[in-house]
């Protein structure tokens, strides 16, 4: 089972459509719904509208896609019809003429579009938890489910955060733009917290349709790198483009042939991109001498480095992690963080120590599958083999990540 130390700590599925058709519609909305939304919201200043137009869109695709075929450019397609039916919306505003020209226009501003709304839901006037969850949906275009995943936290509670977050941008008039330099300092922790969960789904997907989403992992490094450009001077921001970096670097060996996952003490190190990993380190390094500042990112992106630089996995600095795992403990304490912990703990002070830590955890992290996986391995080196069997088996109940659940019911198989 992946451990949590193997890891940084919906879409519409095309339902209806027939063969590659389905397939198509549902990779177009998985990798572009996102920005097609973030577009339109500029234009329209509505999420709600935009968010409909966008789903509209995609009903009209259900319905004449498997009649007229598969347009060529299909997320141009999307957008065009969006376009339209955007028009019909504008048509009952009374700015309709100012807005119809940038309507006009043959395609959305992507790169900004996506930037401007990212701060926008983020603004300061939204509660922390909510700013995140409405940028995940609105802007990257994560499911209800994936946020509440991501969150450990129930679905409900989550699409509430959502929608009381769009009246109150609607109703308190925030406005749409990347914020000045002097208001960037209260906008920018949640707007890494996005990123970094956006990686966090895409390097192992909390759905049952992939066991990861490529296209969210390289969005997540793109827009580190452009909050790198606009913010140069906050080494947070260079710490999480190099915690991203440095676990990219090992995605050639996480999974086999046949899709499984690659546990960190079995990855063939040779496949891991050692270019990458040395600039990801690099930028570690400079960030760290030029403004000793260290935070979360930073330390877990030290993490990484340890992990990445080890020529083995026997030859891992596990005393190292575990410094690391308590200072950003100190900083940032959270339930998975201390799980995360107590692997580097097994390896530091033995099984024992660690299933304790683990075990103080069972509050927090009960419908959390890593936390049954974690604790079955622990048991099963201290030599409880059917108190670790149980385990496996409530991890693979709550495991939707299909690599995950072919790799739990693989060790039940042989334990």
């Amino acid at each position: 089972m992946t451990s949590p130390a193997d890891q940084p700590a919906g879409g519409i599925a095309g339902e209806g459509l027939g063969g590659d058709s389905g397939q198509v519609l549902a990779h177009v909305v998985r990798e572009h719904a996102g920005r097609l939304a973030a577009s339109l919201i500029s234009l329209l200043g509505d999420f709600s509208a935009a968010e409909d137009l966008v789903q509209d869109a995609v009903e009209a695709a259900l319905r004449r896609w498997p009649v007229e075929g598969i347009p060529q450019r299909p997320q141009a397609w999307l957008y065009t019809v969006a376009r339209r039916r955007g028009l019909d919306v504008l048509r009952r505003e009374s700015n309709y003429r100012a807005k119809l020209a940038q309507l006009r226009r043959p395609e959305p501003g992507m790169a900004d579009d996506r930037l401007r709304l990212i701060f926008t839901c983020c603004h300061p006037a939204l509660a922390p938890a909510a700013r995140i969850a409405l940028t995940l949906r609105v802007v990257c275009g994560l499911s209800t489910g994936q946020i509440a995943a991501a969150f450990v936290a129930p679905e409900a509670t989550v699409a509430q955060r959502i929608t009381r977050a769009k009246k109150k941008i609607s109703q308190a008039g925030i406005p749409y733009r990347v914020p000045a330099a002097d208001e960037l300092a209260e906008r920018l922790a949640s707007v890494l917290a996005v990123v970094y969960l956006m990686f966090n789904e895409g390097y192992l997907s909390s759905t049952a349709e992939r066991a990861q989403a490529r296209d969210l992992v390289e969005d997540a490094e793109w827009l580190a790198a452009l909050l790198v450009n606009l913010a140069p001077g906050e080494p947070e921001v260079a710490g999480l483009l190099a915690l991203i970096r440095l676990h990219r670097a090992r995605g050639a060996a996480r999974f086999d042939e046949c899709g499984r996952l690659v546990l960190l003490a079995d990855q063939d190190r040779s496949r891991w991109d050692r270019h990458a990993i040395e600039q990801a380190s690099a930028l570690l390094t400079r960030t760290a001498r030029a403004h000793r500042r260290p935070g979360p990112y930073q330390l877990q992106a030290a993490i990484a480095a340890c992990h990445a630089e080890a020529p083995s996995f026997e030859q891992t600095d596990w005393a190292q992690i575990l410094v690391l795992y308590d200072m950003l403990l100190r900083m940032a304490p959270s339930p998975v963080t201390r799980l995360n912990r107590a692997i580097a703990l097994r390896h530091v002070r033995g099984a024992g120590a660690a299933l304790a830590e683990v075990d103080e955890l069972e509050r927090d992290l009960a419908s959390y599958v890593l936390w049954h996986a974690t604790r079955a391995e622990f048991l099963r080196a201290l030599g409880a083999a059917e108190q670790a069997r149980a385990c496996d088996e409530r991890a693979l109940a709550l495991a939707t990540n299909p690599a995950q659940q072919a790799l739990l019911t693989e060790r039940l198989a042989w334990n």
